[in-house]
């Protein structure tokens, strides 16, 4: 079996750690973090990944911007994004899906949430 490999980008230590936590759960996962948008660039450049979640307000890059930056490419077109953020509003959302985003989670969020919405776009059960 193959091992997976998923970017959390998260400006936000415990949220990321969070994230990070929840995503280990599923078998041979392998998870890279990533404090803002710039620094997930870099490392999209580096490595291949199965699943990236980012939040949407972050320093030096948004999330927004990163998902656009993510789309224009060819390595990580199809890859599956979970923008976890505290926006709940419609235009935030409509604008994330809009640029690719493949899920649109609002903070406050549950581990479980989160593995669960892996776990489906990962077709991993």
């Amino acid at each position: 079996m193959n091992e997976l490999r998923s970017l959390v980008v998260e400006d936000s230590p415990t949220m990321r750690q969070l994230f990070v936590a929840a995503l280990k759960r599923i078998p041979r996962m392998h998870v890279v973090e990533a404090e803002h948008g710039a620094d997930a660039v870099r490392k999209l450049s580096a490595w291949k990944f199965d699943l990236i979640v980012t939040d949407v307000n972050m320093p030096i890059m948004d999330g927004l911007t990163l998902i656009a930056r993510i789309r224009a490419g060819t390595a990580h077109r199809t890859t599956p994004i979970v923008v976890v953020t505290t926006d709940a509003g419609t235009a935030d959302r409509e604008k994330a899906l809009a640029l690719g985003a493949t899920e649109y989670l609002v903070k406050p969020i549950q581990a479980p949430t989160l593995l669960g919405v892996a776990k489906k776009l990962l077709n991993v059960f």
